[in-house]
């Protein structure tokens, strides 16, 4: 018997993507960030999530914060992707253009599989 906090299947090698911007970069509109999850949805791959930070800096090293007296609308996102490293590299020309001055990651991993989920992903 197995307990909640224990991996139900065996660990597969993987590869996480992650895309630093910033919250105000727009794409036709649209949020980066919003445009590289829907372009990870649209190429199948296993998941995608954007989170905001909540005090950072980049290039211009000017510290963007969401602290109450010194609001930013220019707050650091990361879009955390992960799959297999193949499906991740052939992922990365579909972002190219997004990227810009953005900072992308590549990091191998170990995915672990909880829960009901499709064989074979």
């Amino acid at each position: 018997m197995t307990s909640e906090t224990e991996p139900t299947g065996a660990a597969e090698r993987g590869l996480r993507l992650t895309i630093l911007v910033g919250e105000s970069d727009v794409w036709h509109h649209r949020p980066v960030y919003a445009e590289i999850v829907h372009r990870a949805h649209r190429a199948g791959l296993a998941g995608a999530s954007a989170f905001r930070g909540i005090e950072g800096f980049g290039a211009s090293s000017r510290i963007h914060t969401q602290r109450l007296l010194s609001l930013s609308e220019e707050l650091p996102v990361a879009v955390v992707i992960v799959d297999t490293e193949d499906r991740i590299r052939a992922f990365l020309p579909l972002i190219d253009e997004l990227t810009g001055d953005g900072v992308v990651v590549l990091d191998a991993c170990e995915v672990v599989r909880r829960g009901d989920r499709e064989e074979g992903r």
